[in-house]
């Protein structure tokens, strides 16, 4: 293996991997770096936090990102919140992106963006809990600014929009939200290029669906769409 395949195998093993295995046992002890210490020690940190419900994808487009990330010579993890996974039943996945060796492993709880793959949890979720107002968030919803200012317990920071139920159906005609929120928080928080997402993606899906090329049409045609219909929001 050449020193830049061990070099990236590094750093997907201490991102993703170790993210993945020890994530949520880790808390800073008394006498030891805090765990906004380790932050100041990250170069450009960029944390996000996903709220779904099982089925719908959410775990699946938080580990497609971090692949994507890693490929463009990030320091990644992806990884889900442990806990009863059933069709329907609320979950939460996070990723860490950053420029340097990430040396945090526990959920995130301080966000700079949430993605809501599922406008119904906004009723029973805190999903703005912790975002900074700096951040942002981006929710899968047709409601209006004056309905989502009721759940959002008056977030003071960017709302971003996407019917990606909409872009789904008219690119592969049935419903898998977690391809278009994929592109929307590549949109908004500029984690990398849309090109670079493309690029990336279009080789995963011509991996995945080799004997299947209308799945790969209609997976790209998703992830252009949301690109474009993504909008930012006043409920101010």
């Amino acid at each position: 293996m050449s020193k830049s395949k061990k070099s990236g195998l590094g750093k997907f093993l201490l991102g993703a991997g170790i993210g993945v295995g020890l994530g949520i046992l880790f808390a800073p002890k008394s006498g030891k770096e805090t765990r906004a210490d380790l932050k100041k020690k990250m170069d450009n940190l960029i944390e996000i936090r996903w709220h779904g419900r099982g089925g719908q994808g959410a775990k699946t487009a938080s580990l497609l990102l971090a692949d994507a990330a890693f490929n463009t010579g990030k320091y990644i993890q992806g990884f889900p919140e442990y806990g009863p996974e059933r069709m329907g039943a609320p979950i939460t996945a996070y990723n860490r992106i950053s420029n340097s060796q990430i040396n945090i492993h526990s959920n995130i709880y301080e966000p700079d963006y949430v993605v809501v793959v599922d406008d119904t949890l906004l009723e029973s979720v805190d999903v703005t809990a912790g975002l900074k107002e700096t951040g942002a968030i981006v929710i899968n919803t047709t409601k209006s600014a004056k309905q989502l200012k009721s759940v959002l317990n008056n977030y003071k920071g960017e709302i971003y929009t996407i019917d990606a139920r909409k872009v789904s159906m008219e690119a592969l005609g049935r419903y898998f939200p977690n391809i278009p929120m994929l592109a929307a928080i590549v949109k908004v928080s500029k984690v990398m290029t849309e090109e670079e997402l493309l690029n990336d993606m279009e080789g995963s899906f011509k991996h995945k669906f080799a004997k299947k090329p209308e799945v790969i049409e209609g997976n790209m045609k998703s992830l252009k769409l949301a690109l474009q219909e993504v909008k930012k929001i006043n409920i101010n």
